[in-house]
């Protein structure tokens, strides 16, 4: 009876699990290329990029991500003026506070990566003639990937569990499915099927990262 159970709340949990894998890929995707701009904006020598740039890490990381989701969402429309333009879909109007969110962290784990990285191998660079663009796409950024592996996958790994945060809007995903299900049945077996969903996720991301570590490790 158990087995049936579970076969039969096994769709609309599958259906919860999209939408969170869905949210993983667009927050990963925009997040880190934001990040690394805002951790080149903050090491620029213009005060005003550089101010900006650290601002904005000191806010989207001193708040709480619920706090910024539930502004997105609901904070947003009822801005003087601005705000009737700025009514977003509660799944778009979340992503978007996960982005920045995940962008301001992703933002100093870069900063943490270019900091590890010895000032011989700029110097160096120079000597080769190679151009700052060239530099950084040739030198630094390969060498700040194979450092900041570790952290970005941690930080990754929390992303799958924080896209959970999404059930306080009332998005569809894993979680909503989940209590959906325990609040109609009366019983608590949807969580744990939801739970090894998410171990399941996790676990594949982890040896994602593990692969991307051995690659850059032997490189």
């Amino acid at each position: 009876m158990e087995t049936d159970y579970i076969l039969r709340i096994t769709q609309p949990l599958l259906q919860g699990a999209w939408t969170t894998v869905y949210t993983f890929l667009i927050v990963i995707v925009l997040s880190i290329p934001l990040g690394f701009l805002a951790t080149l904006m903050a090491n620029s020598r213009i005060k005003v990029l550089s101010g900006a740039a650290h601002s904005f890490i000191y806010v989207m990381r001193g708040t709480p991500l619920l706090l910024q989701v539930l502004f997105f969402c609901f904070g947003l429309p009822q801005l003087p003026v601005v705000g009737e333009y700025l009514v977003l879909d509660r799944f778009v109007a979340a992503c978007l506070a996960f982005v920045l969110n995940y962008a301001a962290y992703y933002a100093e784990i870069f900063r943490g990566g270019l900091l590890s990285i010895d000032k011989g191998q700029y110097e160096a660079a120079q000597v080769l003639g190679l151009s700052r663009l060239q530099t950084m796409t040739k030198v630094l950024i390969p060498q700040m990937i194979r450092v900041t592996l570790p952290a970005m996958a941690n930080e990754s790994i929390t992303l799958v569990k924080d896209t959970a945060l999404l059930y306080a809007v009332a998005v569809p995903e894993l979680l909503y499915y989940a209590q959906a299900a325990v609040n109609r049945d009366f019983t608590i077996t949807p969580f744990f099927a939801a739970g090894v969903i998410y171990l399941l996720m996790t676990l594949l991301l982890t040896l994602l990262f593990r692969a991307l570590e051995r690659r850059f490790k032997f490189e």
